[in-house]
């Protein structure tokens, strides 16, 4: 099988190709190819077209990027516009903000507890802030868990989200670790996992549920 790409590589080297076409039309690897058409001389006709499809190419991959960039800086433009449109967050804000992202994201179903899971570390720093300066939360009331995946290094994870939420990691519930075999050897899109913001206190789990229902009720009604 190899002596045929070899043969099917030196035609089409011999035809004036470059090495990246003979690797797409053979499916061979470059390193094959490479060796295998080493010792053909290419004319001086078939160098200059060479030359010129790769000079050809750089200039496509050039006004790419230059595409990209302006793209990017066209959206950063209404981004930045539309950053200018919020100055600041007073607490009464940060009391809306909160109660809207636990009625997205908060448990709802134990009266007693009140539980917030998220994988973005920004959603689970706003709710810390708003634990803390809202509801005034003390310190030692707050628990966490971590939910991840077991070929994931635990101990990282800990580390990782006690710096993002400043709870200590003996406040930690123990990690529940879920065997995932499929995403072993891929690129894991959440390396730290989930992380549970967890506070046992009926009265708080009341509260929100109050303030959230006042809000459907402005908004809805």
């Amino acid at each position: 099988m190899k002596v045929i790409e070899r043969e099917s590589a030196r035609a089409l080297r011999k035809k004036g190709k470059s090495i990246n076409q003979i690797v797409k039309e053979t499916g061979s690897s470059k390193a094959s190819v490479s060796v295998w058409v080493r010792d053909i001389v290419l004319t001086e006709s078939q160098k200059n077209k060479l030359s010129q499809r790769g000079r050809s190419v750089r200039s496509v991959e050039k006004r790419r990027i230059n595409r990209l960039f302006n793209e990017n800086a066209r959206r950063q433009v209404i981004v930045d516009r539309a950053s200018r449109d919020i100055d600041n967050i007073s607490l009464k804000e940060l009391k809306i903000v909160g109660a809207i992202l636990y009625w997205a994201e908060g448990g709802k179903t134990k009266r007693g507890l009140v539980r917030v899971a998220n994988s973005d570390p920004s959603v689970i720093r706003v709710m810390m802030r708003f634990f803390r300066e809202v509801c005034s939360i003390k310190e030692e009331k707050f628990r966490a868990q971590i939910h991840t995946h077991s070929h994931l290094n635990i101990s990282k994870s800990l580390k990782y989200w006690s710096k993002i939420t400043g709870i200590p990691i003996k406040q930690f519930y123990k990690t529940y670790a879920k065997p995932s075999i499929a995403s072993k050897g891929k690129r894991d899109s959440l390396p730290y996992g989930t992380m549970d913001i967890v506070i046992c206190n009926t009265e708080l789990f009341l509260t929100i549920m109050g303030w959230i229902g006042k809000i459907k009720t402005l908004i809805l009604d």
